[in-house]
């Protein structure tokens, strides 16, 4: 994949991995909620809960932004009921794109994403029309400067990881949605903080793009990425180095 970028890559060299403070916290708010809601208050007792507010200590969210959360969650505190949802479209060239969303108006959501797929060259497409070309999986992005290979790949077989593979700059550590945690507690036990780690949707094959469908389709996720609605955005597009640079130009 040399010269060639994706677009979990891409968020990275533009610095738009969650680099909006507001939307971020606006997204761990609405998941502290949603995780408190169906798993209960107390962390303890449900993991998902758990994992959620070490993301929001890690990114210093205030103790009683979190607090009043998971009370709203828990119904001990009046607030906006949140939904999760994953709704399916074709992106410029015919790229697959699958969007994970925390909404409190599932109507509204889906109108505002349909408006945004169809004015970038897009449409929203029906449920498993394009999830069938991904596979849901632990995925980890590590600098090359802060590991080496052999230590990192031994670490990560030996917590269950599937792979190591190298992405230019970066190592990226892949696992099953079960081992994921042991690999991340795996990675971080060797004093290495990961530039990403989530549960993502990795593309089985890569559509290359080019010109003007890989000029809309950079376009078409950064519009998605900045919705306060999405979770998380994925796609299987594949372009080249200097689209990106024309883009950022």
């Amino acid at each position: 994949m040399s010269g060639h970028s994706k677009w979990h890559t891409i968020k990275h060299k533009k610095g738009a991995a969650d680099a909006k403070r507001g939307k971020l916290f606006t997204r761990i708010i609405k998941e502290l909620t949603i995780a408190a809601r169906h798993g209960g208050g107390d962390p303890d007792t449900n993991p998902r809960l758990r994992t959620i507010i070490a993301e929001s200590k890690a990114v210093n969210m205030p103790a009683d932004n979190i607090k009043r959360a998971i009370r709203r969650g828990t119904g001990e505190e009046p607030g906006v009921s949140y939904e999760e949802a994953q709704y399916e479209g074709y992106g410029p060239g015919g790229a697959a794109v699958i969007m994970d969303v925390l909404t409190d108006n599932k109507n509204r959501t889906v109108g505002e994403l349909r408006h945004t797929l169809t004015k970038y060259g897009g449409n929203l497409a029906e449920t498993n029309a394009v999830a069938w070309m991904f596979t849901k999986q632990g995925y980890i992005v590590v600098p090359k400067s802060k590991a080496d290979e052999d230590t990192l790949m031994a670490a990560v077989i030996d917590a269950g990881g599937d792979d190591l593979r190298d992405d230019g700059d970066n190592w990226e550590v892949l696992s099953s949605v079960e081992t994921y945690p042991a690999v991340l507690e795996a990675v971080k036990a060797l004093g290495i903080e990961p530039e990403a780690a989530e549960i993502s949707m990795l593309p089985k094959n890569y559509l290359k793009l080019e010109g003007k469908a890989a000029q809309q389709m950079l376009k078409l996720m950064d519009v998605l990425d900045d919705h306060e609605d999405i979770r998380q955005v994925w796609s299987n597009f594949d372009i080249e180095e200097k689209e990106i640079e024309a883009s950022l130009a």
